[in-house]
């Protein structure tokens, strides 16, 4: 009840104050228009009765008139601006504005939430359905800052990296997002190829489609090292349950619109590391490293 009546006095003094204000707007717009009418006239006295200045013409109208058009102009935008602008654009309608727009913003951040909250408990079943029989592999290339790729596109070619890749991978399940399909050529020969997208209709040549990371890991199941190889979605999702990491680091920095998660000390530790230097086909400085889980 109390709350109730809060409202009330709230609206009532909100009200109070805009019609103050636009008793105060009114006001001004009367004196303004007094003042227009009483020097107009006494200009055009000095101009037309006096002949003050009665030479000065200006495109066939003389200086009092021009005074009175452009001072004529003026009091029809404060006109305007009175019972057009500030009546239908003043405060209140920002205030309708911003209430509007924030609750746009709220409803954005509840679904967030429910998509956060969504693929975490998908994240927790995957941890409790998952057998440690086997073990679940991220696989990737990053720089410095960590980014991976640039509009779909890896920005670096490094020979060994990709024999690095192919060498793990072989005969064994790879997982990844629709746009990390869509970037290569064709599906990986040799490997189980399952593609994570939330469009059910999706279809591609020699691959599985899939709706969630689950699934995936699902029938990759007896599959002793299925690898996670993508892209920057896929790994935040994939490094809560990993087992392994094998990033090829790039020893540079670029720009770039995807990237890899960062790699928490204490979760994860270094077991072995692979310097190389850049050559005729190396371009960078490139290091193989592979951190396991801690348990």
């Amino acid at each position: 009840m109390n709350k109730s009546n809060s409202n009330i006095d709230q609206e009532q003094i909100e009200f109070l104050e805009n019609a103050q204000r636009r008793i105060r707007q009114k006001k001004v717009l009367y004196y303004h228009f007094i003042s227009f009418l009483f020097i107009s006239s006494f200009c055009f006295v000095l101009n037309h009765l006096l002949n003050i200045g009665s030479e000065l013409i200006f495109l066939n109208y003389s200086w009092s008139i021009w005074i009175f058009i452009i001072w004529l102009f003026i009091i029809v935008f404060h006109l305007f601006n009175v019972f057009v602008t500030n009546r239908f654009l003043g405060k209140n309608w920002v205030k309708k504005q911003t209430r509007f727009l924030m609750e746009i913003q709220n409803n954005k951040i509840n679904e967030l939430k429910k998509e956060y909250s969504s693929e975490a408990r998908i994240i927790a079943e995957s941890e409790s359905f998952y057998s440690k029989s086997n073990l679940i592999t991220i696989i990737a290339a990053a720089s410095e800052n960590n980014v991976i790729g640039n509009d779909n596109k890896l920005i670096w070619h490094l020979s060994d990296d990709l024999k690095h890749f192919k060498n793990l991978t072989k005969d064994h399940h790879v997982i990844m997002g629709r746009k990390t399909f869509e970037s290569m050529p064709k599906a990986l020969p040799n490997r189980t190829n399952i593609v994570i997208t939330r469009n059910k209709d999706y279809v591609g040549e020699n691959i599985t489609v899939v709706q969630s990371l689950e699934e995936a890991l699902n029938i990759a199941k007896d599959d002793s090292q299925p690898f996670i190889i993508g892209g920057g979605e896929i790994y935040n999702l994939a490094i809560e349950i990993a087992d392994r990491i094998e990033l090829t680091r790039v020893h540079a920095e670029f720009n770039g619109d995807a990237f890899f998660p960062t790699i928490d000390s204490n979760k994860w530790t270094e077991v072995k590391r692979d310097a190389r230097k850049k050559d005729e086909k190396h371009s960078y400085d490139f290091t193989f490293i592979r951190y396991d889980k801690k348990q």
